[in-house]
């Protein structure tokens, strides 16, 4: 499959999960550092890239339910998404992660924002293509 390519983020990493991280346009900086669950040093304001997926995948999967909805003469500008990704060893060695979307916006009723969210997975999120396949996502919705 091609991609038409619009625009391209670009972001440099020094030091690993315990360095820094920066867009070339300076949008967003963070600096990083393995959390204590993971064994590492948990160091105060910092962040993960497990934080930086999640934030991403959110607004992403926010942007295509929003796309979904006025394709079907809806509004799901107000729908709130929460994203969790977990981190962890996968059975064949490695890392792996896991996805879980909490989808809500009680002005849709359930069964339709249900269909929005379904819809938005599967034809239009570019995070929920990339991670098909790869990563367990488990949508979880709570319409009006």
């Amino acid at each position: 499959m091609s991609v038409k390519v619009l625009f391209t983020a670009k972001a440099r990493a020094t030091g690993g999960r315990n360095g820094h991280t920066e867009a070339d346009d300076h949008s967003v900086a963070a600096d990083l550092s393995v959390p204590k669950a993971m064994g590492g040093p948990g160091k105060p304001n910092t962040t993960t890239p497990e934080h930086l997926f999640a934030a991403g995948y959110a607004a992403c999967f926010g942007g295509a339910l929003d796309y979904v909805a006025k394709q079907h003469k809806k509004d799901a500008t107000k729908a709130v998404v929460d994203s969790e990704v977990g981190i962890g060893p996968r059975d064949g060695g490695g890392f792996g992660l896991t996805v879980k979307l909490h989808i809500t916006d009680p002005s849709i009723p359930q069964a339709e924002l249900q269909s929005l969210a379904n819809e938005a997975h599967e034809k239009i999120c570019p995070y929920s293509h990339a991670t098909r396949g790869n990563v367990d996502v488990k949508i979880d919705v709570k319409g009006g």
